[in-house]
């Protein structure tokens, strides 16, 4: 690629075709520098416009992306992908108002495109005078061929489709329903809501090969294999420091990530996978095999060469973000190595974000999450998942004493001056107001919660959950049975 550059160093689909091979080795700052030089040369066609557009989205310059897909909507305006693309990338950077635009606008284009109107309707608040429930029935009802199946979700080991609907519009059911329990629940129609969501969820779940008993065992099998406390570490280990934000997804990790984001000293590196990749590429290497069964690959973390972990995992992240000194890694996920984390970087911070049990299992049962969380469809799912990870969180918090810093996401939303002062003192840093004006912070947000975080601290989903203590009562019993404070705030003492 590089001896066809030189030769035609003018090549805008060449300088694409650079940055698609650096994304795909996981060099996201590369790939952005190969995409401007693809936007440097790009002839006006909008088609290149748009790949370049999202080889900068993927990269993380959302900014850049943005630049790319004007150009592509200026020269093809009635292309929807194109204006789909640019709404998304108007959500991460906090243009709602321009994003909803767009979407109306992808909407009149290609009415079939159900996750547009998912989209949309995430970007603010519905009302009375302001939504679109009549538009999403009117819908959901010619999408549908039958009245939804009330049988229960397949067993995990042979999941089937729903005879509701036809074909592989399925996709397109879930994203209304979705929709409009969004929409229902803002306008204070608890219970359509809920008959929303359920359906949603049950059919989302139908259509995915997940078995939460791997998951569950999987936490046994860490307990297992990292028993106590982690030595002392060796001159060999990093001295670099981290952050990590970890816990479940919607507990407020969003929320964290944007106000320690806000500080000078500290620079969000995303969601990476980069920490689970090492591990991964660790247990490779000391096995010499490429795949390992999960027990397996569990059982030889506890063995591995911990300074060479953390080095690696350093330098992934470094290619994959690119940033120069301290950063905030926020997967939820690195939960599950937070013994892992304690050996390969001893100076790391990890902090845990908790949410009342209740209104965290049902945050992430009306999600539609893109990847990832399969768990998250099935009330009974999310139990069992919700009390594995509290037996995990409780294991590292007993064998790695005072190394994670557990942050209630109630008390932080009921006093989020004096929370994030104890968060930074933790993270070893000095006050700065922007802290505490997070949502003045313009760095682009991918995750679920990007609307949300341009918002300032609101209380309004901290007791969300109660509007359906009725059909959450199966939840709500599984969790007591497990030993759990469904009204409790903070996981430790």
């Amino acid at each position: 690629m590089e001896a066809q550059l030189g030769r035609d160093p003018r090549n805008a689909i060449l300088h694409l075709r650079h940055a698609h091979c650096l994304l795909a080795i996981g060099r996201r700052p590369d790939a952005c520098k190969a995409a401007a030089q693809a936007a440097r040369y790009a002839p006006p066609e909008p088609r290149l416009w748009d790949a370049i557009g999202s080889v900068f989205s993927y990269g993380n310059d959302q900014a850049a992306a943005l630049a790319a897909y004007d150009e592509a909507v200026r020269l093809a305006p009635d292309e929807p992908q194109f204006r789909f693309n640019r709404a998304t990338v108007r959500r991460f950077l906090g243009q709602l108002a321009e994003a909803e635009a767009d979407y109306d606008r992808v909407i009149a284009l290609r009415p079939t495109d159900y996750e547009a109107y998912k989209n949309r309707s995430d970007l603010r608040t519905q009302t009375a005078a302001r939504n679109h429930v009549d538009e999403l029935e009117a819908l959901l009802a010619r999408l549908e061929v039958a009245p939804p199946s009330p049988s229960p979700s397949p067993s995990p080991s042979s999941p089937s489709p729903s005879p509701a609907v036809a074909g592989g519009e399925f996709r397109g059911v879930v994203q209304l329903r979705f929709a409009l329990a969004k929409e229902y629940e803002d306008l204070g129609r608890y219970a359509d809501s809920f008959r929303q969501l359920s359906q949603g969820a049950r059919l989302r779940r139908a259509h995915m090969r997940y078995d939460v008993a791997v998951d569950v065992a999987t936490v046994d099998w860490i307990i297992e294999a990292f028993p106590a406390p982690p030595a002392p570490p060796t001159a060999e280990a990093s001295t670099e420091a981290p952050v990590f934000i970890v816990g479940l997804p919607r507990s407020g990790t969003t929320l964290v990530e944007r106000i320690l984001d806000s500080h000078s000293a500290l620079t969000s590196a995303g969601e990476l996978d980069c920490f689970a990749l090492a591990i991964v590429a660790a247990a490779q290497r000391r096995s010499g095999r490429l795949e390992l069964p999960r027990r397996e690959l569990v059982a030889m973390s506890a063995d591995l060469d911990f300074p060479a972990l953390g080095r690696d995992y350093l330098t992934r992240v470094r290619a994959a973000a690119g940033p120069p000194g301290r950063f905030v890694d926020k997967m939820p996920l690195n939960y599950l190595y937070g013994g892992l984390i304690r050996r390969a970087l001893p100076n790391a911070k990890i902090v845990h974000l908790t949410r009342q049990p209740m209104a965290a299992c049902y945050a992430m049962y009306k999600t539609l999450f893109k990847d990832g969380y399969p768990f998250s469809y099935d009330l009974d799912e999310i139990a069992s998942y919700y009390i594995a990870y509290r037996r995990l969180m409780a294991h590292w918090h007993a064998t790695l004493p005072g190394a994670i810093f557990e942050l209630s996401y109630e008390r932080l939303v009921a006093d989020h001056v004096g929370e994030t002062r104890k968060l930074l003192e933790f993270c070893g840093l000095p006050w700065e107001d922007a802290c505490a004006e997070f949502h003045r912070n313009p760095s682009a947000s991918t995750t679920a919660s990007a609307a949300q975080v341009r918002r300032p601290v609101y209380a309004s989903s901290v007791a969300q959950w109660r509007h359906y203590e009725r059909e959450l009562g199966a939840l709500e019993r599984r969790l007591a049975d497990a030993g759990i404070d469904t009204h409790e705030e903070r996981i430790s003492p």
